[in-house]
């Protein structure tokens, strides 16, 4: 610990000059880095800068310790529910685990984006790098970059590989949508459909994943959606389908989102929720208990998985050989979109007529 300064002030640079015997100038070339200074005369400088402790200002504890405390964060555009609180998550974690971070949200994603925004945080001297990866295409990228810092991959990914020293840490997709469905199974329904999410997004493959396993051990059909979206209108653009089809008796949606439109459009044609069809989101997004009815979803803890994130990354940055892949639990949360099937002869009920005005 450094011994501070006269009256008990912070330690400042002409302190620091009067320690190592030379002017506030050349202190100020040894820690912005320019100019010329002779090899005794900046270890002379750096030696002062950590017996006073001036080491508290940000420039000169990097030149102490080799530390910057900073975390770079590479992130999609979307402003959905899910990453946005992905994104939040990982940033308070990192504050109150004593890290600044630097955001940068890359769009039209590809191998020179994602390179251009790490090469940036790695000029800043970021000591580790977060990169949300919910996509295939952000994946590959990733796979393919081969960085001096460690890496975690907040991503959901099954299939795609990951570059060796990059760890992923996530939310159990799977888990939690095998929850979902497995809830509608207990009870009784035997007519589930699916709307997913994007085809390229993980967390849609593993949602949509899970809801075929789920009914393919209680040899169920799974009813296929010819629409797929993150949105709202995603949702009431399904329901109108099943309607016109007829309407299963329950619906496990890839987000609360869906869920919602799958609401508004059964409502437009005179189904109920749940009495008609029960419905399931997913993300447990703010407002979901005050849908009409209120919505069963599955919550995502998000501050839990930024937590994780940092945790993980610190120990990477500590040079920890046990750093390994970390996933979040989800879990079901049942309130009233949900309830047993009305008992009525499935078989022959044909499409769903809407009401009249």
């Amino acid at each position: 610990m450094g011994v501070g300064s006269r009256g008990g002030r912070p330690p400042s640079m002409i302190d620091v000059a009067a320690r190592a015997g030379v002017s506030h100038q050349t202190v100020s070339r040894v820690i912005n880095g320019f100019g010329k200074v002779a090899p005794d005369t900046r270890e002379r400088v750096l030696q002062a800068i950590g017996e006073l402790g001036y080491h508290r200002n940000s420039m000169a504890r990097a030149l102490v310790t080799g530390r910057t405390e900073i975390l770079g964060l590479v992130t999609t555009t979307s402003v959905a529910y899910g990453p946005s609180s992905m994104l939040l998550a990982v940033e308070l974690a990192a504050r109150r685990a004593g890290y600044f971070t630097g955001v940068a949200p890359v769009s039209g994603i590809s191998g020179n984006t994602v390179t251009a925004a790490v090469d940036h945080f790695l000029r800043l001297g970021a000591e580790g790098l977060v990169v949300f990866a919910p996509t295939e295409d952000i994946a590959r990228d990733l796979s393919a970059l081969d960085v001096p810092v460690p890496v975690v991959a907040v991503t959901a990914r099954r299939t795609t590989p990951l570059a060796g020293g990059v760890t992923p840490v996530s939310v159990d997709q799977h888990g939690g949508a095998r929850a979902a469905v497995e809830h509608l199974i207990d009870l009784g329904h035997r007519d589930i459909a699916h709307v997913p999410g994007p085809a390229d997004w993980f967390e849609a493959q593993a949602r949509e994943a899970a809801w075929r396993e789920s009914l393919s051990e209680v040899s169920l059909p799974a009813r296929e959606s010819s629409v797929r979206g993150w949105d709202a209108q995603t949702g009431y653009d399904a329901g109108a389908e099943m309607a016109r089809e007829g309407a299963p008796t329950a619906v496990f949606a890839a987000n609360d989102d869906i869920a919602l439109g799958l609401i508004h459009a059964f409502h437009d044609v005179g189904l109920r929720v749940p009495e008609d069809v029960s419905v399931v989101g997913f993300d447990d997004a703010p407002g979901t208990a005050f849908y009409l009815p209120r919505l069963t979803t599955v919550r995502q803890d998000f501050s839990a998985l930024g937590d994780q994130v940092v945790q993980t990354m610190v120990r990477a940055i500590r040079g920890d050989s046990r750093v390994e892949p970390v996933t979040v639990p989800a879990e079901l949360v049942v309130r009233a979109s949900t309830a047993p099937p009305r008992l009525r002869d499935v078989g022959a009920r044909g499409p769903h007529r809407p009401r009249r005005p």
